[in-house]
């Protein structure tokens, strides 16, 4: 079949996508979910179907204007356009979709937005001008999706993003090294970009990620280049407009010494001295960073980013990972918060049944602060919170925005096939700000208290835990409703050794209902749930724990995204060395672990505290600074 035959008409594109916005401006018509994490909470952004790099900047008059790549048919298929829309009421509603490249011209692809001071708006992307209608494999073999090659142009906007400039301008990219080592030789290139560009004090500096080699993985080799212009924020005439290409050199923003060949993705925050941080993904486990004092002529030798300078690894796998800066001097991070590696090609799963951009859910919020150091200032991250979900934990969301409105934090995010927008909970974001200085208890939901300072019982009346679902007695079927309940336990434990098989809580009864808490044979504690039909359990890290002092561990069961999470000393396990998550899940069946009207308490615990709900990571860690 002729390949133009699958395309729509621009005339049947706009006609469908704005019929979309029509029917999908607000959440689906089935009941919300009672959990505002849940994704299906969020206002929907209008698509034609494939929906990628929800982005908004905020025009002059106040609107919100997003742009987005779509189609008709999957990621990379003919068809692929760039499309833009406004919103007067923060998301819950859209104009008519504008698309700022016919559907049947060439491919256009993975926009972001810069808005300059005079209130003009310039949409970036790439675009397959020459119509290349494949690519060729580092591996001999070829790929018939061609939306990351090309020319890397702009239109811009003058009227807040209801029309564009009819005429496309070309950005001027200098040739690396890696571009003249393609297959290709550097007469065809290959890029992208999901990097929201800034303004760097009079200059605007962006973010592209030049791609050497396509083969196994789709992107076999990649880094993190910049283009910077001096005058783009006050030259009215585009013609004029001048780019430098960044780093100086022949080479990106690669991965640390030892890593992997892909590093991408990049994304830039800057510092309160204009410093620059850079962010990215790899395929070692762990994203990599970088700093600029220069404005990205020179950065710091690639590193794999840390929780604080020198400190313990961030883990995340090959999946957007994107900074923003807060006007309140802090920053916010998105990642997944797990050591998820590559194993095989994109789409194809690994030998364990994994495909290379698995698990991108849920997705995880971090917030950073500066610190200065004999390098200079730079970024130490708080312990993260789950910030999104979806029940399947196949689905992946990625590729997200923030918007900050008047107090408020906004988030987009993306499955491919629904864009949507999510008001980020007060709490969770004030939590996260506030995680460095908080140290008092936290006492909603508390339903035993059982202090340090006073004799340990060793056996008090449980409180009873929630239900984690129920039948529902309104369905015809009566089926199973989940309730998203969960709770935690919070207690300091001193412990003479971590010798296995320790009952440091037990309140099953004769069926083995209830709930354990024990040590295991890996010098870890674990928490085991049993309601008499199924039995879950998941434990801390290894080497979390220490002997012969008190420790402060909170077990958090999360009846949203069924998750169970160990904060243990402030921190939130991550899986350290030995496991790619340091959460894990349960099953959803589970009903509640209820057994024994007793909860038997182990000499070696001086301090108890059950929930009646999951605590948030910030909780956590404020009880643990509480202290003892």
């Amino acid at each position: 079949m002729n390949r133009h035959a699958h395309l729509l008409t621009l005339a049947a594109l706009v006609a469908a996508l704005t019929a979309a916005g029509a029917e999908t401006t607000a959440p689906g018509s089935a009941p919300p979910v009672p959990d505002a994490r849940h994704i299906s909470n969020g206002w929907n952004i209008p698509s034609r179907g494939y929906a990628d790099q929800p982005y908004i900047v905020t025009t002059d008059d106040g609107a919100w204007l997003c742009v987005m790549t779509t189609g008709s048919g999957k990621e990379g298929d003919p068809g692929q356009t760039v499309v833009s829309m406004r919103s007067t009421d923060r998301g819950k509603t859209w104009d008519a979709i504008t698309p700022l490249e016919p559907v049947d011209g060439p491919e256009a692809s993975y926009a972001v937005l810069l808005k300059v001071p005079n209130g003009r708006i310039y949409c970036f992307y790439n675009h397959n001008t020459d119509r290349v209608p494949e690519v060729k494999r580092e591996d001999k073999g070829a790929y018939k999706r061609v939306d990351s090659l090309g020319h890397y142009v702009f239109k811009f906007s003058d009227d807040g993003g209801r029309t564009w400039s009819a005429k496309r301008y070309e950005v001027p990219i200098r040739e690396f090294e890696c571009d003249r080592n393609n297959v290709y030789g550097g007469k065809l290139r290959f890029f992208w970009n999901v990097g929201r560009p800034l303004i760097l004090g009079d200059a605007a500096i962006m973010v592209l990620h030049k791609v050497g080699a396509m083969g196994e993985g789709f992107f076999a080799q990649s880094e993190g280049a910049f283009f910077k212009s001096k005058n783009i924020l006050t030259e009215r005439d585009p013609e004029k407009i001048v780019f430098e290409t960044l780093p100086d050199g022949d080479m990106g923003l690669r991965t640390p010494a030892g890593g992997g060949r892909v590093a991408e993705e990049q994304s830039i925050v800057k510092l309160s001295d204009d410093s620059l941080y850079c962010v990215y993904r790899t395929i070692d486990g762990w994203p990599a960073c970088a700093y600029s004092r220069d404005g990205g002529h020179k950065w710091t030798p690639p590193a794999y980013k840390t929780y604080e300078p020198g400190g313990r690894r961030v883990k995340h796998p090959r999946a957007a990972n994107f900074a923003w800066n807060c006007t309140n001097g802090k920053f916010l991070y998105w990642f997944h918060n797990h050591g998820g590696r590559f194993v095989g090609a994109l789409g194809a799963a690994g030998k364990d049944g994994r495909s290379a951009y698995d698990d991108r859910n849920p997705a995880w919020l971090m917030a950073g602060r500066e610190v200065d150091t004999p390098q200079g200032k730079m970024i130490e991250w708080s312990q993260p919170e789950i910030l999104l979900y979806d029940d399947d934990p196949y689905i992946r969301m990625s590729y997200p925005d923030l918007v900050e409105d008047g107090g408020k934090f906004f988030i987009t995010e993306t499955q491919k096939n629904i864009g949507r927008l999510h008001e980020v909970p007060k709490a969770l974001v004030d939590g996260l700000f506030a995680q460095w200085d908080s140290s008092a208890v936290s006492t909603n939901g508390l339903a035993l208290n059982l202090p340090a300072g006073k004799p340990m019982p060793a056996e008090t009346p449980m409180p009873k835990l929630p239900a984690l679902n129920a039948r529902d007695n309104k369905r015809a079927d009566h089926g199973c409703k989940d309730l998203r309940a969960g709770f935690s336990i919070d207690l300091w434990v001193q412990l003479d050794s971590l010798k296995p098989g320790v009952r440091l809580l037990d309140s099953r009864d004769e069926t083995g209902a209830g709930v354990l808490v024990s040590t295991t044979e890996e010098g870890t504690v674990a928490i085991t749930l049993n309601d008499g039909r199924s039995e879950c359990s998941w434990d801390c890290d290894r080497d979390a724990l220490k002997t012969g002092k008190p420790q402060h561990v909170v077990i958090t069961v999360d009846g949203g995204p069924k998750i169970i999470a160990f904060v243990v000393n402030g921190v939130l396990c991550d899986g350290g060395e030995e496991r790619q998550f340091g959460w894990g899940r349960y099953s959803p069946n589970l009903r509640t672990p209820t057994g024994s009207p007793t909860l038997k308490i182990a000499p070696s615990v001086r301090g108890l505290r059950v929930y009646s709900r999951a605590l948030r990571t910030s909780e956590a860690v404020g009880n643990f600074r509480a202290g003892l």
